[in-house]
Parts: C-alpha cells; sequence; structure tokens
C-alpha cells in the first residue's frame, strides 16, 4: 500500500510502482512483478476497468494507474505487454478508453489494445475447469468458453477502490468477469459470488501469473460500480493475492471482508488470504487501520436487479434477460445512468472534481500532455502478441 506522497507527487505516474511503493501480498509471496508473481517470458495482458464510459471519478481504471503500471513492467523487463478490452450491454469501451485518457497512453508506449469481443482479437474456445466449480457448471454446463488469448498469459487486473450493489465491494476478483465471460453473463448474477470464485480458480488453471494494481486515489462510496460519492483517499494498492487484495481494500472501505460472500468462499476454497490478520502488509502500514466508513446504500437499480436475480420472482430471469425484455433493461440502464444521472448530477460532480481535487488536476494534464512520464525512458515495445 502507498500514499501518493510516500514516494512523490501525484504528477509521477510511476511512483505508484517504484522502489519505495508498497503491495498488499500474502505473507511468503513475491512483492512486485518480476518475481513469483509474474512470468517474464510471457505476454502480460493489462485488464483496465471501464465500469462506466463517463469519466466519472472513482468508477474507471485512471490514466496514472494504467501509465505507472506500464512503466514499471516495462522497467522489469516485461516488454510484450498488451490491453484487452471487454464489451458490455451497457458501457461503450471505444468511448470509454478515449473520454478517460487511455487512448494516448496506448499511442505513447505502443501498446497493443485487443477487444475480446472481435473475432480478429481472439476466439472464444471450450474450456472445462479443473477445479470444482461452484456456479459456472450449473449455468453454463459444457457450453463454458473463454478467450483463447487469456491461455498461457499473465495478467495485470486494473481495478479502483469503491462498492458495488451486488457484491458490497469490487475490486481485483470482479474484474476478471468482464474479461473470461462474454455470454449468458447476466444469468450469473444470482450466483454473483459463486462466479467470482470460479472466476479466479479458472485464472488460475489459465495464467502463467497473477497481479493486480487497485487504484484508491479517489475511492468510491455509495451504490457503484458507476452513480458514487468519490472520495479522496490517497491510496494505491498492489499485490498478487487477489482475495487478500480485495479483503484489505474492502477493510478500507470499512467492511469485514470474511462477512463479504465471495471473499469468504474464495478464502475457504485455498484460493487465497481473506482474513485480515493473515495478510502482510507492506509499505505504509498505518494507512490499512484506517475505516472509511462507507456504505453501499440504495438505488432503484437494486429493486430491478432483485425482481431479476435475486428475489422470489427470479423464475422469470429466462425472460427477462433475452430479447425483447433484454433491449427494455438495456434502455433503462442507459437512461438511467446516462442520461438522468450523468446530465443531471455526476457530470456536475466530476467537474468539481477537476478544479478542486489534485487527481481531477492530474486527470486534466493526461487530456493536455497525453501523458506525464517520458516513453522512452523505459522503453516503448509493441509486441503483445505471442
Amino acid at each position: 500500500m502507498v500514499r501518493s506522497g510516500a514516494c512523490g507527487t501525484p504528477s509521477s505516474p510511476s511512483c505508484a510502482l517504484g522502489p519505495t511503493a508498497s503491495s498488499t501480498t500474502t505473507s511468503g509471496c513475491s512483492t512486485w512483478p518480476g518475481g513469483a508473481a509474474l512470468d517474464r517470458g510471457a505476454v502480460t495482458i493489462l485488464k483496465d476497468n471501464i465500469s462506466w464510459h463517463y469519466p466519472f471519478p472513482s468508477a474507471n481504471t485512471t490514466p496514472w494507474q494504467l501509465e505507472g503500471t506500464i512503466r514499471a513492467l516495462r522497467a522489469r523487463g516485461f516488454d510484450r505487454l498488451s490491453c484487452v478490452q471487454n464489451k458490455t450491454e451497457v458501457t461503450d469501451a471505444f468511448k470509454g478508453e478515449d473520454l478517460n485518457r487511455y487512448t494516448p497512453v496506448f499511442r505513447a508506449y505502443d501498446l497493443p489494445v485487443l477487444f475480446n469481443s472481435h473475432e480478429r482479437d481472439t476466439r472464444w474456445v471450450p474450456y472445462r475447469p479443473k477445479a470444482r466449480m461452484l456456479a459456472l457448471d450449473r449455468i453454463y454446463g459444457d457450453d463454458l468458453r473463454i478467450p483463447e488469448y487469456f491461455i498461457g498469459k499473465n495478467i495485470v487486473h486494473l481495478p479502483t477502490v469503491k462498492c458495488h450493489i451486488y457484491t458490497t465491494t469490487t475490486g481485483a476478483m470482479k474484474n476478471a468477469f468482464g474479461g473470461l465471460l462474454n455470454h449468458k453473463r447476466r444469468q450469473t448474477h444470482t450466483y454473483i459470488h459463486e462466479t467470482l470464485v470460479d472466476l479466479l480458480a479458472i485464472q488460475r488453471e489459465i495464467h502463467a501469473g497473477l497481479f493486480c494494481v487497485m487504484d484508491g486515489t479517489t475511492a468510491g462510496n455509495g451504490t457503484g460500480p458507476r452513480i458514487m460519492q468519490p472520495v479522496q483517499k490517497d491510496v494505491i494498492l498492489a499485490g498478487q493475492d487477489q482475495v487478500a487484495i480485495d479483503a484489505v481494500a474492502a477493510r478500507l472501505m470499512g467492511f469485514d471482508p470474511m462477512q463479504i460472500k465471495y471473499l469468504a468462499l474464495a478464502h475457504e476454497a485455498g484460493l487465497g488470504v481473506a482474513r485480515c490478520a493473515d495478510i502482510e502488509i507492506v509499505g505504509d502500514v498505518e494507512a490499512v487501520r484506517e475505516d472509511w466508513h462507507f456504505e453501499v446504500g440504495r438505488c432503484f437499480h437494486q429493486f430491478a436487479a432483485w425482481i431479476t436475480w435475486f428475489g422470489p420472482t427470479r423464475f422469470l430471469q429466462s425472460w427477462l434477460t433475452r430479447p425483447p425484455m433484454l433491449y427494455v433493461g438495456n434502455f433503462h440502464s442507459c437512461f438511467y445512468h446516462d442520461v438522468l444521472h450523468w446530465r443531471l448530477k455526476e457530470r456536475a460532480v466530476y467537474e468539481r472534481w477537476l478544479k478542486e481535487s489534485e487527481w481531477g488536476r492530474l486527470f486534466e494534464r493526461y487530456g493536455r500532455e497525453g501523458v506525464v512520464g517520458d516513453p522512452q525512458a523505459v522503453g516503448a515495445s509493441a509486441t503483445g502478441r505471442a
């Protein structure tokens, strides 16, 4: 864990992974990329997190998080990097990477960007997990498919510290949801906690290495992952144990990780450590004692989800999640978020953040300059394809 002031000013994008920065790991794990966490001989996928294509603070991967991770990996000999975006029903990845200032970073560091929804970038191939599944087998049967491009490669997740209306918190484990699943995703929501555990088990089978850099410079309190109250917290978490990093983020937000179902299930399955007393914290150890008193809160979208996925009416799910009702649901989500909330409230919150927060001002700097660091100082290899 690192505070922004622990290794320089926010204008230094590499400070999050610099030599004085630190990570959240379980005891005995390799601390930084370059050790046991990642395989230098494999392609490394950067999986950013676009929860909302609009640049709402705390909802999406930040450009300094992205650039700092690229610089740190390249400095440690990881030259074969790529980024993979995923399609969802309610977010536009093309719009998201543009509005969130990723595109200039990709261009400056000559980073290939692939889309798992495009056949030219990856094929979806059948996969039979070795681990016992908690939910995916009952949803997919023998029709579970994963992106062929992911197999045998490292992956570095780039989520943010924020709440989630379905899972209480979201982070490293939830970030795999968009990348590894492309069909029947809506049907997994009834078993969302079990699904996240299954996806982590699959990741451990198919990836050469796993790591996560989680941005909490501005954290999201409330009904995430899109409409939240952004709160400046000035922390960045990093580690190879996906369960541990989510547990520490949950603890900071004020939740007991072992009371969050997906974390408790992953802990019990031996996929990572969720009990904070058993997690080694290095770096700013004082910061982890904080309690931000976050609350998920309530919104209308939760009522719709209760009807579809969690309540006694979920037997209607097969009808509600297929056309034409699917289109009605998608229209409602887009209108609710992109029209009502963004235009009437969240855009004003974003604009205030740009003016009043040091992170907002850094975001504007990315808008003006494209990148903050010098790409030539660490090299700019574009060999993401294996």
